[in-house]
């Protein structure tokens, strides 16, 4: 089958190439993958690939042989699914307790927008809680995840104040209900009882101390790629206490399917909606890895296959 695999090199990090068809353990299916999506983690990962190591997370398609273990979806099913890895190829082995079937209402290409981002979205509203009334800071919020948190978040009653250095993306945000958009984390008023902080570098201790006393910052992530640099006695100018949480989203005790089932079934509802920043034929996916790296692209970026 067609696949495409990782060189390690700084241009052309994917190049179309050839592997076996996978053969799925008694728990999974066989997916033809119709459409997948591209994250920045797995950019990362690209730069130098491990042995054997194929990217591939976010995936939608057809069940073309269910599980042998009689489980989940049958042949012919609609799923969007949230392999491993692998996932960037004609074909791809599923567990079946990491994907959902796709209602008719929802799109393969909204639903393969969906898996890594909308799962760490919910999985972080998850994390801080009751939000309902709370002022919420959530730095990094053009990507796919701040997208989603900010609407999820705004539904369940936050008020959500995003930090997007792009004046049109920042727009889209407040359209997603955020009640304010601000360019620099240094222009945010707070204090907020929850910061979600995924950029890392100076703008780490610049949220920290704009906790509300024994407030809560949950750091997701490191987009500048950036080391933290955090003075403990300017850490909150003054005599309060905060809790800093590392959060990793594959650090949950509910399977994958359950909740991409839920992602899908807002998105289905209106209530959620993913952004279909950059479409093209996987044959381009060189070219959209380079665009996402130099954030040309406003939400997901999603390839198709013929």
């Amino acid at each position: 089958m067609k696949v495409l695999l990782p060189t390690g090199g700084p241009a052309a990090n994917v190049v179309a190439g050839q592997a076996p068809e996978p053969v799925p353990r008694p728990d999974e299916v066989l997916l033809k993958v119709e459409a997948f999506s591209v994250n920045r983690g797995e950019t990362f990962l690209l730069e130098d690939p491990q042995p054997g190591w194929r990217p591939g997370k976010d995936v939608a398609g057809l069940v073309v042989q269910a599980a042998a273990d009689g489980t989940g979806p049958a042949v012919g099913s609609r799923v969007v699914g949230h392999p491993p890895q692998d996932g960037w190829a004609e074909y791809v082995a599923v567990p079946v307790g990491s994907l959902t079937e796709l209602p008719d209402s929802v799109s393969t290409l909204e639903a393969a927008a969906l898996p890594l981002a909308g799962l760490t979205a919910l999985r972080l509203l998850r994390t801080a809680g009751d939000v309902t009334g709370r002022r919420i800071l959530i730095t990094g919020a053009s990507g796919g995840v701040g997208h989603y948190f900010t609407e999820l978040a705004a539904g369940a009653g936050a008020v959500v104040t995003a930090v997007s250095r792009d004046a049109q993306r920042g727009g889209r945000l407040a359209e997603l209900g955020a009640a304010e958009v601000v360019h620099d984390v240094a222009e945010a008023v707070g204090p907020f009882d929850i910061v979600l902080e995924s950029t890392g570098g100076k703008a780490f201790a610049q949220a920290v101390a704009r906790l509300a006393p024994r407030g809560t910052l949950v750091w997701f992530g490191q987009a500048s790629r950036e080391p933290v640099t955090v003075d403990f006695f300017d850490l909150l100018a003054g005599a309060r206490s905060a809790t800093i949480r590392h959060f990793a989203y594959v650090d949950s005790d509910t399977p994958y399917g359950e909740d991409l089932a839920t992602l899908v079934r807002l998105t289905a509802a209106g209530r959620l909606h993913p952004e279909l920043g950059l479409v093209a034929d996987w044959s381009a996916t060189a070219e959209a890895i380079t665009a996402l790296r130099e954030r040309r692209v406003r939400g997901n970026i999603v390839l198709t296959l013929s």
